[in-house]
């Protein structure tokens, strides 16, 4: 998808612009043409961003001057006396934008990984650029004109497959864009994504203050009773911090600090505690109450869908990507939905009976629930977190994902020295194909701090892209929020991190090999981009390759053939509770996005206990996003989308099984069809027919049910 300006899902946003602020930003761009780094070539290793050299003050000048810039380059096509053809108009469309392209990119990029409050307020300052600027284009009806022009003629002309794909895609971007308005539509529009976007913003931002500010302080040795040393140590440093808290133990609700808590704290009250404001952030009916914000987007989107002739929001969104309908989402999390309810069950009746024996008389809950697993985990597998996380270091990690990566696809990775790094401990590696010319380069970013929004993501500082007839490599990132290192330990991972370092690698690997002339269509349909993220997990975990890297970080010691088994053997297990978890959440957004107006609710938790109840989840089993920070659903990158991760599953499950019914997981025919017809291709061809070109048929979910243990 050609996109105006290279937006971060978590910050798209508006705000009203006074006059005094517009002369302020023209003033500044004057100013600061000559120093401005994002106004000249950077002649960095790799041509990577000069971090060092970018400062907070450069970015609403080069913003205005990269929207002016656009402007100026629309205009020329507009003004082109010639009749539209690919090269005047779909060719000179798709190359406009380049300086807002690279200012975006940085600028966005490190507000999700390195933000400050001069950052979030830069960012409030420049969404009225932004908004207006994307509105503008999208409803700029000369410029449509040329476009819808080249469209109805387009098989009248011999284009290249890629070319044809690039009109259909432009024009249907052009239409759900509002192109197709009239001019009270256009306007109302223009209404609509404003709210929306501070909407958005807002939440993020509330979101990223509650996580931050939580601590839970422990001043008691004798309430760290269960937790592993490692965990323990990072909480004393956590304290250490802060004069405040020196000497004690800090639990914040980041995960790496968060879920060992839950899973190893012998104080049922104290998880408890921490559950619990885990499970109501942004619902505490303070400044950083989420609740409003979701009922008035939820009524704003869905009044955005009608004016776009759709019933629902969710019908809006689904009818660019492949499910196409509701009805199709709900079909598929439904056939998941019951084996994995009645799995979750029966998860939860083990547990139940290991407390009645063991003593305790009260009834399992959400803040027991990770607790007890690890304690069913340890009784019928002999194993436990703690027994393979000396295996995980991050390094061996990250040198298993390279060796699977060479395995498949024969590349290699450098880390590359001295690099422009925008935080200590960032790390760059050049990727080389397997004959030897540069695919990208990668940076890396691994453990939480306060400027980083939570979770695990990866983007890009420039995609792949053509000039004069060369590829143009990409420089890609990956940001994660893994267990950090200690005073005494490096980082070791937990099962689940090697997991998501894995699955992130999977997206970075497709930004690497993405090899498309056109940047309108680089970008692949929302539920179809974690195909290559998910295929990459199935890797973790096998035999073969955890006797390359799972190597114990004080011996060396390859992991043990009996722990192996032990892995292998519980790979399945506790698969209720997660499908179920991540189900309800798919539902809930499903269902917000699915509500007529005449069903509008105002008190947004009871609608969230409405469709929980409607699929009957459990009590102990919380959505993996409650409504108030559903981060996912809620700040737009998700949004009736977040069905996408096990719509990609049915994909991945099955992709996987080509490779397995060769005989050998690293099978060289297998893979080179995988990167030519998946990885390569971006979004030049439908999603499905590259599918089917790669598999030779389509995907059953019997797959996936086998992969999850539901079958």
């Amino acid at each position: 998808m050609k996109r105006v300006i290279f937006f971060s899902i978590f910050t798209l946003m508006t705000v009203a612009f006074t006059k005094a602020q517009d002369a302020t930003i023209r003033a500044a761009t004057e100013v600061n043409d000559n120093e401005n780094p994002f106004f000249s070539e950077w002649a960095t290793t790799f041509g990577v961003p000069p971090f060092e050299k970018i400062k907070n003050e450069h970015y609403i000048p080069a913003f205005t001057k990269g929207i002016q810039e656009h402007n100026q380059e629309i205009a020329a096509i507009i003004k082109n006396p010639a009749s539209p053809d690919f090269k005047n108009t779909m060719a000179a469309y798709d190359n406009s934008g380049k300086l807002l392209e690279k200012v975006s990119s940085v600028f966005f990029s490190l507000n999700g990984a390195n933000t400050n409050p001069e950052m979030q307020n830069i960012a409030k300052k420049l969404s009225p650029l932004l908004s207006k600027h994307n509105d503008d284009v999208n409803l700029n009806q000369k410029l449509f004109k040329r476009v819808k022009m080249i469209y109805a003629n387009r098989g009248k002309v011999k284009y290249d497959p890629d070319q044809l794909r690039l009109i259909e895609e432009t024009y249907k971007n052009f239409i759900r864009g509002g192109a197709g308005l009239d001019s009270a539509g256009k306007a109302k529009l223009r209404e609509l994504n404003k709210e929306i976007s501070l909407l958005q913003l807002t939440f993020g931002q509330n979101l990223l203050a509650e996580n931050n500010e939580y601590k839970m302080v422990i001043d008691k040795k004798e309430d760290l009773a269960g937790l592993p040393q490692d965990v323990i140590t990072t909480a004393a440093e956590a304290a250490n911090a802060d004069a405040a808290t020196k000497g004690k133990w800090v639990f914040t609700l980041q995960n790496p600090s968060v879920m060992p808590f839950l899973q190893f704290s012998d104080s049922r009250e104290l998880r408890e505690k921490i559950f619990t404001a885990y499970i109501n952030r942004c619902n505490n009916n303070d400044a950083k109450d989420n609740k409003m914000l979701v009922e008035k987007l939820v009524k704003l989107r869905r009044e955005k869908a009608n004016l776009m002739g759709f019933k629902s929001f969710a019908a809006f969104m689904l009818d660019d990507r492949m499910a196409k309908t509701p009805a199709n989402v709900y079909d598929l999390l439904n056939q998941v939905w019951t084996p994995a309810l009645a799995m979750a069950k029966h998860e939860k009746d083990d547990m139940q009976q290991l407390i009645n024996q063991s003593g305790g008389k009260f009834e399992l809950m959400g803040w027991d629930w990770r607790y007890y697993s690890e304690k069913v985990r340890k009784t019928r597998f002999n194993l436990g977190e703690e027994m393979v996380k000396p295996y995980f270091k991050l390094e061996n990690v990250r040198d298993g994902i390279f060796y699977v990566a060479n395995k498949l696809y024969g590349i290699t990775f450098t880390l590359v020295k001295n690099a422009p790094t925008y935080y200590p401990g960032v790390q760059l590696y050049e990727c080389h194909d397997r004959d030897g010319s540069l695919l990208g380069v990668v940076y890396m970013d691994f453990h939480p701090r306060a400027g980083k929004r939570g979770g695990a993501w990866c983007g890009s500082y420039r995609s792949q892209s053509y000039k004069d007839g060369k590829r143009v490599p990409p420089v890609m990132t990956m940001v994660m929020n893994f267990s950090p290192p200690t005073a005494d330990k490096p980082a070791l991972l937990t099962a689940d991190e090697v997991e998501t370092f894995f699955h992130e690698f999977g997206h970075n690997l497709a930004g690497l090999f993405r090899n498309v002339r056109f940047d309108g269509i680089g970008s692949v349909p929302r539920d179809f981009v974690e195909l290559p993220s998910q295929i990459n997990e199935h890797w973790a975990f096998e035999p073969e390759v955890l006797k390359v890297y799972a190597r114990h970080y004080i011996t060396g010691e390859v992991i043990p053939q009996d722990i192996v088994e032990k892995i292998v053997k519980s790979g399945k297990f506790g698969e209720g509770f997660k499908s179920t978890e991540y189900l309800a959440a798919s539902f809930l957004d499903m269902d917000f996005h699915t509500l007529p107006q005449e069903a509008e609710k105002s008190d947004i938790l009871k609608f969230e206990d409405e469709s929980m109840n409607r699929i009957g989840l459990i009590k102990q089993i919380p959505p993996r996003y409650r409504s108030t920070y559903f981060q996912h659903s809620m700040t737009g990158g998700y949004t009736a989308g977040y069905y996408s991760y096990i719509w990609a599953e049915v994909l991945d499950a099955d992709a996987f099984e080509a490779f397995k019914e060769t005989g050998n997981i690293f099978d060289q025919a297998t893979a080179t069809r995988f990167r030519k017809d998946i990885l390569e291709k971006g979004g030049s061809e439908d999603a499905m027919q590259m599918y089917l070109d790669f598999r030779g048929k389509k995907p059953s979910i019997n797959a996936l049910l086998e992969n999850r243990g539901l079958k």
